[in-house]
């Protein structure tokens, strides 16, 4: 019989698939992995991705929202990193569900994948 799930940790999981859920947010988050662990700023972001500030903003207040991203001052600047704690957590859900339960997804097939 599978473990229930804490309730309130689905919601959280549903709502940080939902915020990556669109093509530019899911290139935002690309992008900052590709950065971590020192990320960027919102400038470098927006002009590697081609995505207008006021747009890239809100993009950023969403995944930031869901604490898929963490944000930092430096003087001006807003250096935004992936939020990898949390993407662990994320990523461990999913393994668990799809690899260690039932083993719908063979563990060894996610490791040959990432390599």
């Amino acid at each position: 019989m599978p473990k229930k799930q804490d309730p309130e940790k689905l919601i959280r999981y549903a709502d940080m698939l939902s915020a990556m859920g669109t093509e530019p947010r899911l290139r935002i988050m690309q992008l900052l992995l590709s950065a971590h662990p020192e990320g960027l700023v919102v400038g470098e972001i927006g002009d590697e991705l081609d995505i207008p500030s006021s747009t890239l903003s809100h993009h950023l207040d969403k995944l930031k929202n869901e604490d898929l991203v963490k944000v930092r001052r430096e003087g001006t600047f807003l250096w935004y990193t992936a939020n990898a704690e949390a993407l662990q957590e994320l990523l461990g859900f999913l393994y668990a569900e799809c690899c260690t339960r039932n083993k719908a997804v063979k563990p060894e097939n996610i490791i040959t994948i990432c390599k």
